[in-house]
């Protein structure tokens, strides 16, 4: 029986996750399995990989043979490697102890770049949401200037209109004064 390790598609339309399982390579796509050893989000940045890396390793020692994507899978979480450095220790190359520094040196090196690049879109992403503050407060207040001019500009029309109604007031009581000193003088 061939034995294969691959993805078993779940989730809803458009919003896939996959569970990473152990099934006879015969066995339909999302059909029966023989072991589920994690799970796969593609929806995140980065993707959300949880395997059990104990099984998965014991799987692929055993014979098992991974698809492709899980392959990829395996090798960016350290399984290959591990199975690489395991095959070392069994026929004789190196110790069981200088595989494990070995392993150990390699995933805290891969933890740094994993957490670097979180922190980086973390980071990318405050700045955008900054930067969108920013041109909206400017909006603000540009929309509040052009509110304030306006409001000036029509204070201004009204006093100018009350200092024209003034002026042709006054005109008109000099002209009444002028009227009516021609017939006092008549």
């Amino acid at each position: 029986m061939a034995v294969k390790i691959r993805l078993a598609r779940r989730g809803r339309k458009r919003l896939a996750i996959y569970d990473v399982v152990v099934a006879d390579a015969r066995a339909p796509r999302d059909g029966r399995f023989i072991e589920k050893l994690g799970t796969y989000n593609p929806n995140t940045d980065p993707a959300s990989i949880n395997i059990n890396n104990e099984r998965a390793l014991q799987w692929l020692l055993n014979g098992a043979q991974p698809t492709d994507t899980v392959k990829a899978m395996l090798s960016y979480r350290g399984i290959l490697l591990q199975k690489h450095l395991q095959i070392g220790v069994l026929k004789g190359a190196i110790t069981q102890e200088v595989a494990d520094q070995k392993y150990e040196a390699w995933k805290a090196s891969k933890d740094q770049v994993i957490s670097g690049k979180v922190d980086k879109l973390t980071q990318a992403k405050a700045e955008a949401r900054q930067k969108a503050f920013d041109a909206e407060t400017a909006k603000n207040q540009a929309r509040l200037d052009a509110i304030k001019a306006r409001e000036e500009e029509a204070k201004a029309a009204a006093e100018a209109e009350a200092a024209a109604a003034e002026g042709s007031a006054t005109e008109g009581e000099a002209a009444e004064g002028s009227a009516e000193g021609e017939e006092t003088q008549a």
